[in-house]
């Protein structure tokens, strides 16, 4: 090993992708930004596919200008992306068609057509993951349905990070974390469910050996190091799942397990040592993810900046081009409370003008409509904190102990008045940082294959070294009891 040890984190969210260098020198890491670009989609023919090509090629080109930088101090590579979507190959290793989105329609009314054939119940316990649209399963079970043929004349599935990690490696594996997210593996017995794939009838010869974070799957490919210049570098499988790296690059504490990754979407929960599977947190819909090292992420999918993103991308097909800072100081000048929105609702689920979507469902609840720009704003930012409260409150029952602390990652933890509104509406303190925990994790894992860490443990201590956190405290936390119970009754009425 050189004394500066370099890894190449590829890390990929459905927003935006980015190549970040984790330069460790002994006694710390520090991570810089190689090359960031956008997570290209096609819509064409009432579809939504991944760019995938594109994508690899900004990779690329981040990989090159990291070799420009850093040279021979590089030792690893790794991927991970957002969850779920995946690509199929065929028997050469070519992609059969660019990888389906997530929000793509395909998936619409799956759910039911997929527990005709199989009961819920056994769903949750063959998974424990919760039933979302968007899930791998309700995606592959669609392409079978279909009936183009496609899974049969397949030889490969390959989840979106395993797919970027055997285009620069040529080895092909299905990692632990990232197969985890497609609601078909079973998290007790580690494999992939019999019961499922026979029941739905799923070709079986797509679903292999999974392969742990942290091990070391190959070399760059002899034609990767040409067009990057990079030498014969490590590629590691580290937790392909982008929250799996996220979470394992956070900080957290035995005593103090709750995260929440904070972007496009929100994902909270606790690290447990294990599985936890059983009636309420299937009621609850909650999943059960695989971690690194043997551990599990309690978490709940919460719908995230995504409302943000599209209000914003609203306006600015109207002219009106807003920064992130503007929209925040927008939310932050207007009325508090004034009106709550489920932000999981599924009528906000897909993409389009989202101001209207809005105004509607509190027009349903009886609730004033936010006419302005700060009042949509501002029901958005204070439904998120008010969301966050029913679920970690829900964390906190079924580990029956209460939670005192929330360690907040990834994006939203430098938006200082989401944070601010979380501790208050939590009523407890919040610890925003490191902003791209989900880089650090990836690299963390790196290390863990090259063996110079030697736990999880040891990474995080290195992580909290290297980087400070900003600490929130409660500010009247009473004014959310209002509104916090406000959601909860819409919540209930809009299930019945």
């Amino acid at each position: 090993m050189p004394s500066t040890s370099v890894y190449l984190a590829i890390d990929l969210g459905a927003t935006s992708g980015r190549v970040m260098a984790g330069v460790f020198d002994g006694d710390s890491i520090q991570l810089h930004e190689i090359n960031r670009f956008p997570s290209s989609c096609i819509e064409a023919g009432g579809s939504v596919r991944w760019d995938a090509k594109d994508i690899f090629n900004q990779v690329l080109k981040g990989l090159k200008k990291a070799q420009e930088l850093y040279g021979s101090s590089i030792c690893g590579v790794g991927v991970d992306t957002w969850g779920v979507d995946y690509g199929l190959l065929d028997t050469d290793g070519e992609l059969l068609g660019n990888p389906f989105s997530y929000r793509d329609p395909r998936t619409d009314g799956m759910e039911a057509r997929i527990q005709k054939l199989v009961p819920r119940e056994t769903i949750y316990s063959e998974t424990g993951i919760q039933f979302i649209f968007l899930n791998s399963l309700n995606q592959i079970f669609a392409e079978k349905e279909s009936g183009r043929g496609i899974l049969d004349t397949a030889s490969d599935l390959l989840f979106m990070p395993d797919l970027v990690n055997f285009w620069l490696s040529g080895k092909k594996v299905q990692e632990r974390s990232i197969a985890s997210t497609s609601q078909l593996l079973n998290p007790v017995t580690g494999r992939w469910s019999d019961v499922l794939l026979s029941e739905l009838g799923l070709p079986k010869h797509l679903f292999g050996n999974i392969t742990e974070p942290g091990t070391r799957s190959g070399n760059l490919l002899p034609e990767i190091q040409e067009q990057t210049g990079l030498g014969d570098v490590s590629v590691y499988t580290v937790a392909g799942h982008d929250t799996g790296s996220a979470v394992a690059g956070t900080p957290l504490k035995s005593e103090a397990p709750a995260f929440l990754s904070s972007g496009t979407w929100s994902l909270m929960g606790i690290e447990l040592p294990s599985p936890l599977i059983n009636a309420e947190t299937r009621a609850a819909g909650y999943s059960n993810e695989a971690g690194v090292e043997g551990t599990t992420r309690l978490l709940k999918n919460i719908c995230g900046m995504w409302l943000i993103e599209q209000l914003r991308d609203e306006w600015s097909a109207e002219g009106n081009e807003l920064g992130y800072e503007e929209l925040v100081d927008l939310a932050h000048g207007s009325e508090p409370f004034r009106s709550i929105i489920d932000p999981d609702h599924p009528s906000f689920a897909r993409s389009g003008p989202m101001a209207k979507r809005i105004s509607s469902y509190c027009q349903v609840h009886g609730q004033p409509i936010p006419d302005t720009q700060s009042r949509l704003l501002r029901t958005v930012f204070d439904s998120l904190a008010c969301k966050y409260r029913v679920v970690f409150d829900q964390l906190a029952s079924f580990i029956s102990k209460p939670l005192t602390e929330l360690c907040v990652v990834g994006g939203g933890s430098k938006n200082h008045f989401l944070n601010q509104c979380i501790a208050s509406s939590l009523n407890c303190q919040v610890n925003a940082g490191p902003i791209e925990a989900a880089s650090l994790g990836n690299v963390l894992m790196q290390m863990r294959g090259a063996g110079q860490i030697d736990s999880l443990e040891a990474g995080r201590e290195l992580i909290k070294q290297s980087f400070s956190v900003d600490t929130y405290l409660p500010e009247n936390p009473e004014a959310w009891l209002e509104p916090v119970e406000r959601l909860k009754s819409m919540i209930t009425k809009d299930s019945d």
